[in-house]
């Protein structure tokens, strides 16, 4: 049995037939093709399949859709705009913050958020906001320093 919930995807009004058991993740790779959040864990521990919903970080692979119908989501996808990657796109690159790259999405989504809250984080606020994301391939000091590179790319474009 599915309902259909509608709801605001990366800008767009945007409607989707859910199962009751669905979550945020499986209904963004099934239903609309967005691949940035994954599921990793299953459990919610490691922040892949970070989403915001509200402006809210969620663990998509934990988060129901349904609960998502009335509501605005937003994915890594839309931080590029146009092809051009966001401040915190770039210096993930240009750090090697990226290693594999399968908890990219989910860091780069955390510490955009991060720096819209706070501009200019030491490494220990960074460290602290981006507790709930792990890298396996441990790329952290290239991670820390991406985050305080894309704060002064930020700061230098306003």
């Amino acid at each position: 049995m599915t309902r259909t919930i509608r709801f605001t995807l990366n800008g767009e009004k945007v409607a989707a037939a859910v199962a009751a058991h669905q979550t945020i993740v499986e209904v963004l790779r099934d239903s609309f093709d967005l691949f940035g959040a994954r599921e990793s864990c299953a459990q919610g521990l490691c922040g892949c399949c970070t989403v915001l919903v509200d402006d809210t970080a969620v663990s998509g692979c934990l988060y129901l859709a349904a609960f998502v119908d009335g509501k605005s989501v937003t994915t890594v996808e839309q931080l590029a705009v146009d092809g051009i990657l966001s401040p915190v796109q770039e210096a993930f690159l240009e750090a090697g913050a990226t290693q594999c790259g399968f908890c990219t999405p989910g860091f780069v989504l955390m510490a955009s958020q991060l720096l819209k809250e706070h501009p200019d984080p030491d490494d220990d606020e960074i460290r602290h906001y981006l507790s709930g994301n792990l890298c396996r391939c441990a790329a952290y000091p290239e991670i820390v320093k991406a985050v305080k590179l894309a704060a002064g790319k930020m700061r230098a474009r306003t």
